[in-house]
């Protein structure tokens, strides 16, 4: 079976190309993102537990970088076929996944200034190549009162020279940014894919209840964003994984697992 005859690539192309961000709704069950949520909520309580585990984004807001046995569920995450077919169509044949985490705004988080996740490279700016794609996938049923994110379509283009530590754009950019936004509502089972340079910010959250998203990040080749990232595997869980599987998981094969302390310090940089 042909997986690249079963979605539209072409649409999936312009939507990244124009707006930087695609999404493909019910790609999992509800049972199997309930058990993916077991698993985010015990490694929170694990990275809390230890000096460096989790990394503050915002008041109330954290990220936690996993190693990908920590989800049972990682295999049907990086094998399904809509993420398969997305890198392979925008990053390439021999893409690699570099990162493994959840993001977290609890009751009480506050808005984020607008900011893109790490600075364009050149192959970005000046080639009109996207070397990277950060895929999300929500562990609830998003409502407006959750603190949703919010996204200024085509911001990935922007080369962002001029920006702080080059991914916060100066406050006479925010008009701009607000004239574009558009918040993002998925439910349960969808998943998206974006260009983390696309310029975006979480929203307060006003709710009585926390909103774990998962990020799958997947570089093109050379792209680098694996020096940013801790992840490893044991040799009995590489020793399970299907071949293709293996192929685009560039990390350490070891004996036994060492925690991440985190490095994706944005809150360090300027949120405060």
């Amino acid at each position: 079976m042909d997986l690249m005859e079963d979605f539209d690539l072409e649409e999936i192309t312009r939507q990244l190309e124009t707006d930087g961000i695609t999404a493909h709704k019910g790609a999992f069950s509800r049972t199997w993102v309930e058990a993916l949520r077991e698993d985010v909520d015990a490694a929170f309580d694990e990275a809390r537990s230890r000096e460096g585990g989790a990394v503050g984004r915002g008041p109330n807001r954290w990220y936690v970088e996993l190693h990908p046995e920590a989800l049972r569920g990682f295999v049907e995450l990086v094998d399904h076929p809509w993420v398969r077919v997305v890198c392979e169509t925008v990053l390439g044949p021999d893409y690699r996944i570099v990162e493994v985490g959840f993001d977290t705004p609890f009751p009480g988080a506050t808005l984020q200034p607008w900011h893109r996740d790490f600075p364009s490279p050149s192959e970005t700016w000046d080639g009109h190549r996207l070397t990277s794609l950060a895929f999300n996938l929500t562990t609830v049923d998003t409502t407006d009162e959750m603190g949703p994110l919010e996204v200024a379509p085509g911001t990935h283009w922007d080369r962002g020279d001029d920006f702080d530590h080059e991914q916060f754009p100066p406050k006479s950019a925010y008009p701009r940014y607000e004239a574009l936004a558009v918040r993002k509502y998925p439910q349960v089972g969808d998943i998206s894919a974006r260009s983390a340079l696309t310029i975006h910010r979480g929203t307060p959250n006003r709710s009585q209840v926390a909103r774990p998203v998962l990020v799958l990040g997947v570089d093109a080749p050379g792209a680098g964003n694996d020096a940013h990232h801790d992840l490893a595997v044991t040799t009995a869980f590489w020793n399970g994984l299907p071949q293709r599987v293996r192929d685009h998981l560039a990390c350490p094969v070891v004996d036994e697992l060492t925690p991440i302390v985190q490095k994706h310090d944005i809150e360090g940089l300027v949120m405060g």
